[in-house]
This record gives C-alpha cells, structure tokens and sequence, in this order.
C-alpha cells in the first residue's frame, strides 16, 4: 500500500504560500480567498504518483475509478490502461470514517454509504469548508428503491466524520488533483464503489451470519465483475436489487462465470470446513492504523470525530466458533508409530496389553453385533451345543427348546 510520506499539515501547505506570494504582490484582499481556493484545487498530482501512473501503463488523463473499503479504511485508485483494463495505481489510508458496516438508511445515522456511485464534474467541490470535497452521489437509485433518506455525503479533507470518508487535507487534495485531470481527459463521471471489507470469500464466510450479508452477496457480485474484466461494472436497479449488465463479449462473460463459480465454490468450502462466523462492530467507524500511528507519535491530525470511539473499533463477536480441522498424518508416519519395533510401540503404562496382542476370548465366537448374536445363540441352544438360559422355571415342567422358543416369541 502506498501511503502519504509526509504529514497532513505540510501536504496542505502550498495553497498557504500561494496565498504568501499573493499578499506579497499586493493583490487586492476581496480576490485573495478566492484566489487561493483556486490554488489548491488546480495543484498538481505529485510526481511519484505520476511515476506510478507510467508504470502501470496509465496516465493523468486516462479515466479514473474509485474503491472504498471501510473495515479496512482505504481508498484504492484505479485508471484504465492502454489496454482497456484499470490498474490499481495507488491507496490512500482514511483518516476518518463512522457508524457500522453496512449500508446508510437515514438523515443523522451517521453511517458511511455503501454501494456504487457516480460521481460527475458538478459534484467537485473546490469551495469545500473541508478544504476540497466531492459528494460521492448518496442516495443513488438503489438506495431510494430502499426508501433511504439523507443527502452529500462527501469524500472531504480534515479528519472528521459524519457519514463521509475524511481523508486529512493533503490526500483530499491529491485525490481531488487525480479526479480532476481524469475529467480534463475527458471523463464524464467516474465510480465509486464503497465495500463493507475487500469481498473476499474468506471475509464473506467470516460474516455470513450478519444482517447485511444478502445485501453485501449483490456488491460482491458487482466487485467479482470487475475482478474478472478490469472493466466498470455497469449497474443497474431493478426488484429492489442491484444488478450489472452482462458483456457483450461472450468470453469475457464466461470470465465472469467462472470467477463467481470459483467465489462461491471458496465460501462454501470454508462454510464445510468449518470456519467462524463473526460480527465485526464498533462504538463510532474507525481509523487508518497508519494515522493512528502518525497520532500516538504527536503527529496532530487537527479536528478528529469523536476520538473515544476509536478504541472500540472493529470488534469482532463470534458467532459461530471455528470448527478445529483434524490433523492429518500420513499413512507413512503412523504406520511407523504403530510398528513392532517403533519406540512408540513399547511405551505403555505397567501391565497394558494392546488388544492385538491379548488371547483370544472363549466368548469371541458369540460376541457380535446384536443382530447376530441372538440368531447364533438360538440355533446353537437348538442344537444342543449350548445349554439352554435359566429362567427361573421348575424342572420337569418344561423341554429344554421351550425357554429358547418362548424367548424367541417375546
């Protein structure tokens, strides 16, 4: 993962000295805010990430796609190559996201969306309060279809979070920079698509039992899509559901098939298998560990949403214990173990005798599963090879076969 090198407050500082070069040179005080604002919404990517551009076989201009993922607080950026696929160029840590995992259902939840999104040019911000900001399109048609309410929900600067994905201002400004050069590119909008975790079959498994998980199957699907392709799924909502256009290719769409076959052929394994199932909560969303890092050095992240709430992030309640898997031992080692002349073989306790090597018992003959103990022990009472049970009766009063037979009629 690549992260920011320097810290939020010296990333925000060339709008700062611009504004320096503009007091110095004696422009006018009612132009010098808006001047400024337009400093930082028109700086540029910085080199190394444009290196990392070239060397995926992208650049600037070249359509941009986004990917959240809140358990693990990130943000991934993907542009599409020379060819046709996108290619993860880089991932900024969140400084601040809140509520639960799961989707936004209402004003003042203070839940972070989940879902895919589009995010055209009128929904930049360079004016933001939160230094730079763009409204990420909450409430989309599916989360209308939900009868969900609430409204700008932003990926922004600071490190302070209401429903929205706080990054500090130095990386708000980088992504706002990224986005921006896509749409001078030519890019009418770009997605965003917000995961509760990375759809994994394994964290799938893991919450299998949570509320959400039919609503998180239909992002999986949309992710599995462009795991497969490369390409922005095309999204739709009908029944109430997400849905994703197949490709007009049928061999990309068996690519398709076959990673959804192997993604759920995975999850059921670790089901059979016998893997825990959990929910992961927290008191009020969490944090990146790299800020908390930056933080526990006296790194100052400025205004922090509710810091409390951090040290209750992502706590994982099981469920479902995992099942132990038995361990396996080759047929080569425990063959040896149990050999005559196997060390193992002769540590025993004082006057133990493995059953292989005990006398045979005058009783091994009769000694059976019950369904042919008693047929055995009739025919040979009948035969007169054994002698016939007591039962108490007088002698004389009856044949030896009658006891056997009475029994037998019982």
């Amino acid at each position: 993962m690549v992260v920011p090198s320097r810290s939020p407050v010296r990333l925000a500082l060339p709008a700062f000295r611009v504004l320096g070069v503009l007091l110095a040179a004696g422009t006018p005080i009612a132009a010098r805010p808006a001047l400024a604002q337009s400093a930082k919404a028109s700086a540029p990517i910085p080199a190394a990430t444009l290196a990392l551009m070239q060397a995926r076989g992208t650049t600037a201009s070249a359509p941009v796609l986004f990917r959240a993922y809140k358990r693990e607080s990130e943000i991934e950026v993907w542009k599409r190559a020379a060819g046709g696929r996108f290619v993860h160029v880089k991932t900024f840590p969140i400084c601040r996201w809140s509520g639960q995992l799961g989707p936004k259902r209402k004003t003042g939840d203070r839940q972070t969306p989940e879902g895919f999104y589009t995010v055209p040019q009128r929904q930049m911000n360079p004016n933001s309060s939160y230094y730079l900001s763009f409204d990420v399109g909450y409430p989309n048609a599916y989360d209308r279809a939900q009868g969900s309410t609430g409204s700008a929900v932003m990926v922004h600067g600071v490190c302070s979070s209401m429903g929205c994905f706080a990054m500090t201002d130095g990386v708000v400004g980088e992504i706002y920079a990224i986005a921006r050069e896509a749409f001078a590119g030519g890019q009418a909008a770009f997605q965003f698509q917000s995961y509760p975790f990375r759809m994994t079959a394994q964290n799938m498994a893991r919450h299998r039992t949570d509320p959400n998980i039919v609503f998180w199957r239909q992002l999986k699907e949309g992710s599995d899509r462009f795991e497969a392709l490369g390409e922005e799924p095309a999204v739709g909502v009908a029944g109430g559901r997400y849905v994703f256009a197949p490709s007009k290719d049928p061999a990309k769409e068996a690519l398709v098939a076959a990673r959804r076959n192997a993604e759920e052929a995975r999850i059921a394994s670790l089901v059979e298998e016998g893997s825990a199932a959990v929910r992961t909560t927290y008191s009020d969303g969490a944090q990146h560990p790299f800020w908390a890092a930056l933080a526990a050095k006296g790194t100052s992240l400025g205004d922090v949403s509710r810091p409390e709430a951090l040290a209750y992030a992502g706590q994982e309640v099981v469920v479902i214990a995992a099942r132990p898997r038995p361990v396996q031992v080759a047929e080569a080692v425990w063959s040896r173990w149990i050999a005559p002349d196997s060390p193992l073989s002769r540590t025993r306790m004082p006057g133990f005798v493995p059953a292989h090597e005990q006398a045979g018992s005058r009783f091994a003959p009769l000694v059976a599963t019950y369904a042919q103990t008693w047929p055995r022990l009739v025919g040979l009472t009948l035969s007169g090879a054994l002698a016939p049970p007591d039962f108490g009766l007088s002698p004389g009063t009856v044949s030896a076969k009658a006891p056997v037979e009475v029994v037998a009629q019982r």
